[in-house]
């Protein structure tokens, strides 16, 4: 296998093993507890195990640097798995957010749980239900995040403890702050001038997926392999770049992807309201009247594929989207570079190289 076939099948080994034991852990609390806990379980399937797959190649690239054989150490793939759960409960909270009703081509988790409520006969509402155990499934999520980092490090040294605590509280700062600044555009975007709507999305962009997806996993593998200053700032400089590229293709397959490859509606980000690069390149090519009308659209969950389709049409023509492709290939570049001459192993350097193809080149 490839180190990235090897990388997800440890990590996913990693997570059977834990979820193993939380079952255990409740066994005796009834069959609500059951629920909730296979909820959290069903979170966690499927996805491309990217964040993961970062902090491995992080860590193999100054594990290798330094003369050590990178190996899939308890630590680190128990970090990588932790970070695997995190992305669950961020996604779980993100479709709540959103009122989104898919998530990988399955229901939603607020969905999931709204549905077992009906079938288990329960009174009350059942969408009520759904939305506040969906919250709790999330917190769930992020101390079982918090669980599994600390047993991989129990064996780690004080000083590698510390830095890897001190960069995985960074990416929940970070990722918790973006994800506010997200839902704030949504409604703040008409207070600003338009000029600065681009500025601001590439804001959101960074804090809310570019840190949190790419640059912190790298950062937190590093750190597990003892990194020093200029080491995470290379892994930085590649990273940071790297996960904006991989956003702003994420908003493009969100208004532009195949419903049958990405798990959701196409436009879906259209009719959440988002308020992406994409729209803001769009907007500012557009007359005062064309903008009034795209801004009554955006945001609008009843859009039906027509207006759909017309939205797509205003981005493609007034040439948002090659805009947007013009600075992804600009990011893909600047994380290129970011490698040359860096002091990291050379195996792990074509490792990194291959995982930000996949980021960036895809369709789901």
């Amino acid at each position: 296998m490839s180190p990235s076939q090897d990388a997800v099948a440890a990590i996913s080994q990693r997570l059977e093993t834990f979820i193993s034991g939380e079952r255990d852990a409740t066994a005796d609390l009834g069959s609500e507890a059951a629920l909730f806990v296979e909820a959290a379980a069903a979170a966690l399937r499927g996805g491309k195990r990217l964040r993961g797959r970062f902090c491995i190649a992080g860590h193999r690239a100054v594990a290798e640097a330094g003369g050590a054989a990178a190996e899939l150490t308890d630590e680190v793939v128990s970090a990588a798995a932790a970070l695997e759960i995190f992305h669950a409960a961020a996604l779980v909270h993100d479709d709540l957010i959103d009122n989104s009703d898919t998530r990988r081509g399955s229901p939603a988790a607020h969905r999931a749980l709204e549905q077992s409520h009906g079938a288990s006969g329960w009174v009350g509402d059942a969408a009520a239900f759904g939305r506040s155990a969906a919250i709790l499934l999330g917190d769930l999520l992020v101390a079982w995040s918090d669980d599994l980092l600390e047993q991989g490090l129990g064996a780690a040294s004080g000083a590698v403890s510390a830095a890897t605590r001190g960069e995985y509280a960074r990416m929940r700062r970070d990722v918790t702050v973006g994800q506010f600044l997200d839902i704030a555009e949504e409604s703040a975007f008409l207070t600003e001038p338009d000029e600065r709507h681009a500025e601001r999305a590439l804001r959101v962009a960074s804090f809310k997926s570019a840190r949190y997806s790419v640059q912190q996993p790298l950062a937190i593998g590093a750190a597990l392999a003892g990194a020093d200053a200029a080491q995470q700032a290379a892994l930085a400089s590649f990273g940071h770049p790297l996960g904006m590229a991989f956003q702003l293709r994420d908003d493009v397959l969100g208004v532009f992807g195949d419903e049958a490859q990405t798990g959701k509606p196409s436009g879906d980000d259209l009719r959440e309201g988002k308020r992406t690069v994409l729209i803001a390149y769009a907007r500012e090519e557009l007359d005062a009247p064309a903008r009034r009308i795209v801004d009554e659209l955006v945001g609008d969950p009843t859009l039906d594929a027509d207006q759909v389709a017309a939205l797509q049409r205003t981005i493609v023509e007034t040439g948002a989207l090659d805009r947007v492709e013009a600075l992804i290939a600009d990011y893909s570049r600047e994380a290129e570079r970011a490698l040359s001459g860096a002091r990291l192993g050379n195996a792990a350097v074509n490792e990194l190289r291959e995982l930000a193809r996949a980021a960036t080149v895809r369709s789901n």
